[in-house]
């Protein structure tokens, strides 16, 4: 039985238990995963990103700066730069988002004298380019007959270089830098963390990209379906996503990992969220959420627990 009303044509909880859900295990992993991606994050440190900013106004208690980086492969990458007004910064935060996009940042976080940098991926909104699509069903497919170039990938060198930035911007406090993504922004956090060690604390919400072979196995109206539907004629794309497996490389993780995880999400099917959580390397809390990508009864309580939570984890003094 669904746990809640709904229009889809199959069950966003698809049958699993809780207990179900804390046993869904990564994948086997190709045998150069871990220099793949080793590789990666240090061809992607040799670029300077030589980030500019634009102070635009007061808000909410932050100083916003409109802020723009290079990235790999020639990408400039645009966001926005948040810094508290009336108290020190003691840490900086990254902030991935969910594939829809984002039009402005996050006021609400509050966490404790952090400074947060909301950066676009490549591709996206702010960061719109006539290089890439910006639908998320023709996004999630670009480049993708190649791991080295898949757009995930690049996606992935974003965020290592916005952790550059924060490092540049604020190098006094360059050991207290923080990563939270919900959905996409999740599942490239989930990649992009355990191998970049200046990333001391992880926050994922409902992330994508978990066990990829499980992933495409379940019916979704997320990005799982288009990679699903491109893969009937492109049958290398599992070879590729092999690569791009967030709960493989939660396996390596070394941080502290906040999970905000579903049981029942029309998007990004639950399986591949646990996985991720259940494979994490290092010291994690749970989080469960009734559900991801729709809206429920108990959402407001359990988003104002969550953003507490949150102020608490990453407020700490350690980061």
């Amino acid at each position: 039985m669904s746990l809640f009303d709904h229009y889809y044509s199959y069950d966003p909880g698809y049958g699993y238990s809780l207990d179900d859900l804390l046993s869904v295990p990564a994948p086997q992993e190709p045998a150069d995963f871990s220099r793949f991606w080793r590789d990666k994050y240090q061809k992607t440190l040799t670029v300077s990103p030589q980030f500019s900013l634009n102070y635009q106004c007061l808000r909410a208690g932050y100083r916003v700066y409109d802020i723009s980086y290079q990235s790999t492969d020639g990408f400039r990458i645009a966001g926005w730069l948040l810094e508290p007004d009336a108290q020190p910064i003691t840490r900086s935060i990254v902030v991935g988002h969910g594939y829809g996009g984002r039009e402005q940042p996050d006021f609400h976080l509050s966490i404790p004298g952090a400074a947060l940098l909301f950066p676009c991926f490549r591709g996206i909104s702010r960061s719109r380019c006539e290089r890439l699509p910006d639908q998320p069903n023709q996004h999630v497919v670009q480049g993708i007959d190649d791991p080295n170039h898949y757009v995930i990938g690049g996606c992935v060198e974003d965020l290592w270089l916005a952790v550059t930035v924060l490092g540049e911007r604020y190098p006094a406090i360059a050991n207290k830098i923080g990563y939270m993504g919900i959905s996409f922004g999740g599942g490239i956090g989930a990649l992009a963390a355990p191998w970049d060690a200046r990333i001391k604390r992880v926050h994922l919400n409902v992330p994508t990209f978990g066990n990829q072979p499980l992933r495409l196995s379940l019916p979704t109206s997320g990005s799982a379906a288009a990679l699903k539907a491109y893969s009937q004629n492109h049958h290398n794309v599992f070879d590729t996503l092999a690569y791009y497996d967030a709960a493989v490389s939660a396996r390596y993780a070394i941080q502290p990992l906040h999970a905000a995880v579903a049981l029942f999400d029309p998007v990004v099917a639950p399986p591949g969220q646990f996985a991720i959580y259940n494979a994490w390397a290092a010291d994690k809390l749970l989080f469960i959420l009734d559900a991801g990508h729709f809206d429920y009864p108990r959402q407001h309580d359990q988003e104002r627990q969550l953003i507490a939570e949150l102020q608490h984890f990453f407020g700490e003094s350690s980061l």
